[in-house]
């Protein structure tokens, strides 16, 4: 009997220690390209045209694109501007009273793919959409205010641009704005912008009209006070704290071992063995490998309860292997990625045992990140912010380096 314990235990020793050796080895052996990699927040495309990378988000069996679905936050922000239009008084929009609804629009970046859509969310709500996202195509529309049709004018759209040629850009924004009120005056009825840091941007401006209906996008934490206070009249929420916490779990399935459908499945539609779940419906496409969450329109009545969900406090720290990612961010100065996305990274990493050591670029050259995207083989997974969406394969041919 004791010596069938003796070689019971050298059995479970050498295939134990085997087993760790195995790991061990192929963990160290595993070559970049066949690691996880993730695109966030810019889907590599062509900025022209808008066309999906496919090469990029199918660049090996563990790339995906993360984000929000574009399409909806546009018809979100678009729907969100009809229903305050609707509930209001048209004498109290229409501020010179010629029966025109009057309004300015801040264009982010032409070649982004958010960007465009919330274009066009806006333009056919408002009736303005000619089958075009650039700046001086669009027709006169109408729209109801208050039960009474009122003709539509895009008086001016601009793609905001900086000085350095950084886009989403604030300071441009803010510059346009001025521009715009000396030269519209009371014919500006709604200001209406991609992104939230240009439409504060536009209520810090010279001579802006106190109480001019405001509306942005990202639901960041700087726009709490306008919003409540009514400086800002509306904002969409991309649900970046699910965002994040998704962008960890894919990461942390894959190095899992998982697979196919279970990769974006654990934790998003049935919880992990910790009972883990994202509390926010995501939506995977199979043609793009893009696994994307829905948007939600925010104002002043429902922010409060908006903020109470930042985090998800149901998500139990797992007990698996640390894992060690490397994540890109485009512009050290982004508001959305820093005052949103980057905490929640921070919140949830630990949780589910990453180690996140995180690159900021420029906002302008793809060079500013790519010369931080360094020392490879120390990291497990990547996920990658572009500057430009059509830069994806700058990453893979590094990740292809041996």
């Amino acid at each position: 009997m004791k010596s069938f314990k003796k070689v019971a235990i050298i059995i479970f020793t050498l295939t134990f220690g085997l087993s760790i050796f195995s790991c061990k080895e192929n963990k160290s052996t595993m070559l970049n390209q066949n690691k996880p990699l993730i695109f966030y927040n810019r889907q590599p495309s062509d900025p022209v045209t808008g066309k999906l990378d496919f090469s990029a988000v199918s660049w090996n069996n563990r790339t995906y694109y993360l984000g929000t679905d574009s399409q909806n936050g546009g018809v979100t922000q678009g729907q969100m501007i009809l229903d305050f239009l609707q509930n209001s008084n048209g004498e109290d929009i229409d501020r010179n009273g010629d029966g025109i609804i009057g309004y300015v629009l801040l264009i982010g970046d032409e070649g982004h793919t958010d960007s465009k859509a919330r274009t066009e969310g806006v333009r056919k709500a408002l009736d303005t959409w000619n089958n075009s996202t650039k700046p001086n195509i669009k027709k006169e529309g109408t729209v109801n205010v208050g039960g009474k049709t009122y003709k539509t004018v895009e008086l001016a759209a601009k793609s905001m641009t900086g000085a350095d040629g950084s886009t989403w850009n604030a300071a441009a924004a803010r510059e346009s704005m001025k521009i715009w009120t000396n030269s519209f005056g009371k014919s500006i009825d709604l200001v209406i912008s991609n992104n939230d840091e240009m439409a504060l941007a536009c209520i810090a401006s010279e001579n802006f009209p106190k109480g001019l209906p405001v509306f942005g996008f990202d639901a960041n934490a700087s726009v709490e006070k306008a919003i409540t206070s009514g400086l800002m009249t509306g904002t969409v929420t991309q649900n970046t704290d699910s965002q994040a916490l998704a962008l960890l779990f894919l990461v942390r399935n894959m190095c899992d071992g998982f697979l196919d459908s279970a990769v974006y499945t654990q934790g998003f539609s049935h919880g992990d063995k910790y009972g883990n779940k994202i509390s926010t419906p995501f939506v995977y496409y199979n043609d793009s490998r893009s696994l994307l969450v829905s948007n939600t329109a925010i104002n002043k009545d429902n922010w409060n309860e908006y903020m109470q969900n930042a985090h998800n406090s149901q998500i139990s720290k797992v007990q698996s292997s640390r894992v060690k990612l490397l994540l890109s961010v485009y512009n050290s100065n982004n508001d959305f990625l820093n005052q949103n996305f980057i905490p929640s990274i921070n919140y949830y990493a630990p949780l589910l045992n990453i180690d996140v050591t995180i690159i900021y670029g420029d906002g302008q050259n793809e060079s500013s990140c790519l010369s931080k995207f360094t020392n490879l083989d120390y990291y497990d997974a990547y996920a990658i912010n572009l500057v430009k969406t059509n830069n994806a394969h700058l990453y893979t041919n590094k990740l292809n380096e041996k």
